[in-house]
């Protein structure tokens, strides 16, 4: 730590009452100028500073009843990081992080903390902005990636007991990582030829850079899981051969990579694809570079179909790829969007244009197949549905021609079927998930649990990674009782 860490460190330890802690204004988070930021796929946040967090740690409450960790699905002890930061124990702040968490430094900026440990901030009750547990949580990662100080989690003896993990998603990865801390000689399996599933081809890197993941995946390497790409279980592998190699348990996180379309009237035309191979092909497959082997249509009048994170970091994507106008057109209100709020500001102030409340119904082309056109229904909102969210109805005889050139389609996916298709004996879904205990996410076959999109058919990093701890305590007592 500098001279002029301990000097702000010993200035501002201890030295706010409760009601002067409730007075600071929460931090806001530095970012890059959006009319920069749209130009280049550098990170948008850019972290706190030293004073910054903590400044944020000091306005912590110390409840009584930490209500903040009830809404994290992986059960950090966040009273206990954030007050390290506030004494400027940043290192110790991280080691608390990764007693719980695999991937502090990936939640800190991709998870939707505002609907789940902010949210049960004990400052909403006060009708006050909630402590800035994630940016503090990145803060704490960040600052022991970048101390060359990088602990390693505790993990018992060695057991000799072989466990395999198919998908190297944040599902699978938080499961590795705690069957590492039991002992267990873990590998995981990743169809791709990057480690890091969804983390890697589906989150951007102005989201989430890539070198981030790394430095976790590394970690956990350190804890002695093995990785191995470019092995696809059901087709390379089958899971008879993982139980002829020895492996006495089997943790599926291979997610949800189907991508779902509308089946509408010209949803075929050239320039017409699904978020899921959109993204992919740029994050991993360098298609933004005309001369790379697979490149992508840089289209200057893009459409994104669609209301979620998916959406909104594709659209984002094709703005940065120069399009002049890109849209998202999503059915509901932009109250109804199931994307963050932040990623809605971010989109916004990076001159995304939204069409809320129009609907896809025909898309129109030229005579080499080229979408040009795409017919909008003018939606409103009627009655709620079964999510809470006002359903989508048809204003009848009103309709939109508007000019595209590339459309993404990002209205949902379905679970991956390798595995599903190819193991006899799995008890599936009418949507093709795995369906498990919620309690211990074991199967109908004792020795395979499943967890993350797989299970739930698409969901948060967080709430992926919260089934992949249940697995591994689950298979642990599982195990040692057979």
């Amino acid at each position: 730590m500098t001279t002029r860490d301990t000097e702000w460190r010993v200035d501002l330890r201890n030295t706010l009452t409760a009601k002067e802690r409730a007075a600071v204004p929460r931090v806001e988070m530095p970012e890059q100028h959006p009319y920069i930021r749209n130009r280049n796929n550098e990170e948008v946040n850019l972290g706190l500073t030293s004073e910054m967090a903590v400044r944020e740690a000091q306005r912590c409450l110390d409840c009584v009843n930490p209500t903040c960790i009830d809404g994290c699905p992986v059960s950090i002890d966040i009273p206990a990081f954030i007050k390290n930061i506030e004494r400027g124990e940043f290192l110790e702040s991280a080691r608390v992080l990764k007693k719980t968490s695999a991937l502090p430094a990936v939640c800190g900026r991709v998870c939707p903390q505002e609907k789940q440990c902010e949210a049960k901030c004990i400052y909403h009750k006060m009708k006050k902005e909630p402590v800035a547990i994630g940016h503090l949580e990145r803060f704490a990662a960040d600052y022991e990636s970048g101390s060359g100080t990088i602990s390693v989690p505790e993990t018992a003896p060695a057991n000799g007991i072989k466990i395999a993990v198919v998908g190297s998603g944040p599902a699978g990865l938080s499961f590795a990582g705690d069957m590492a801390k039991y002992g267990y000689d873990v590998t995981v399996f990743e169809a791709l030829h990057e480690i890091g599933g969804v983390l890697k081809y589906g989150i951007p890197e102005f989201r989430l850079p890539n070198y981030v993941v790394d430095v976790e995946i590394d970690n956990l390497r350190a804890m002695g899981v093995k990785f191995l790409n470019n092995t696809v279980i059901g087709k390379t592998i089958s899971i008879d051969d993982l139980k002829a190699d020895g492996f006495q348990g089997i943790f599926v996180g291979s997610g949800a990579g189907l991508p779902r379309f509308m089946n509408i009237k010209g949803e075929n035309l050239v320039g017409i694809m699904s978020a899921n191979e959109y993204l992919t092909r740029v994050n991993l497959m360098d298609a933004s570079n005309p001369d790379a082997d697979t490149p992508v249509y840089k289209g200057k009048n893009v459409a994104v179909i669609g209301g979620g994170n998916t959406a909104m970091d594709s659209v984002r994507t094709a703005k940065r790829l120069g399009a002049e106008r890109a849209m998202i057109v999503y059915r509901r209100s932009e109250e109804e969007m199931p994307a963050r709020v932040e990623e809605v500001k971010h989109a916004k102030e990076e001159g995304i244009e939204f069409l809320t409340l129009h609907n896809p119904i025909e898309y129109y082309g030229n005579e080499r197949g080229q979408v040009t056109q795409m017919l909008l229904q003018v939606m409103e909102l009627g009655e709620p549905d079964e999510s809470g969210r006002c359903s989508p109805v048809v204003v009848e005889g009103e309709t939109r021609l508007i000019d595209v050139d590339e459309v993404i389609v990002s209205v949902g996916v379905s679970p991956n079927p390798l595995i599903p298709q190819s193991v006899s004996g799995l008890t599936l879904s009418k949507w093709g998930t795995i369906e498990v205990n919620k309690d211990t996410m074991q199967s109908g076959i004792p020795m395979i649990f499943a967890g993350g999109d797989i299970v739930r058919g698409g969901a948060t990093v967080i709430l992926a990674m919260g089934d992949g701890r249940q697995a591994a305590k689950a298979m642990n007592e599982w195990v040692l009782k057979n």
